[in-house]
């Protein structure tokens, strides 16, 4: 009675070591290469989107109710990035993230775990996190185009155009109302 128990178990993890087989016409290399940008780019969007959750939840002061329906309207908007980041590296055959610690692992955005942050700190360092998200993002589209991932590079083109635009949108929160910035 046990054997058979047994053999499903031994072909269970055999099948769990096996690879994931994803048919695509992309080299191997450009697979692996273009996977690994995605899935740190994956971890960056979620360190991205909890940092923007995170002041978010804990912004004061006088404008409060704009400063946090932006942040939530960011959070929304970044945290939708997430799932077609993962199915894309599926889709070309890669793996994906696979938990938080993996995140941690491959994040390069910077936590900010403090007990108070001013609100105009907070949008300062959510411009800046998304402005080098933008640099990272043009980065991996040159991969992109370098390998002929033309379905990744065009996702990419859309991220692009989204973190520019929240990157901007707290650029101008931080205006004092000179014609030149700060």
């Amino acid at each position: 009675m046990k054997e058979p128990n047994q053999n499903a178990r031994r072909d269970l993890k055999r099948r769990q070591q096996g690879p994931l087989l994803t048919p695509s016409d992309l080299a191997t290399s450009a697979v692996k290469d273009i996977s690994a940008a995605l899935n740190a780019t994956l971890a960056d969007v979620f360190a991205l989107y909890l940092k923007t959750k995170n002041f978010h939840w804990h912004v004061s002061g006088p404008h409060f109710r704009d400063y946090h329906l932006l942040l939530d309207e960011q959070a929304d908007q970044i945290f939708a990035m997430t799932d077609p980041i993962a199915e894309r590296v599926r889709k070309i055959g890669g793996t994906t993230i696979r938990s938080i610690g993996h995140i941690a692992r491959l994040q390069r955005v910077l936590d900010n775990e403090a007990d108070y942050v001013d609100p105009l700190d907070m949008i300062a360092e959510l411009w800046e996190d998304n402005k080098t998200l933008t640099t990272r993002l043009r980065a991996l589209h040159t991969l992109c185009d370098e390998s002929n991932d033309v379905a990744t590079a065009s996702l990419i083109e859309v991220w692009i155009d989204e973190s520019e635009r929240r990157a901007w949108f707290l650029f101008e929160v931080t205006r004092r109302g000179d014609v030149t910035g700060h």
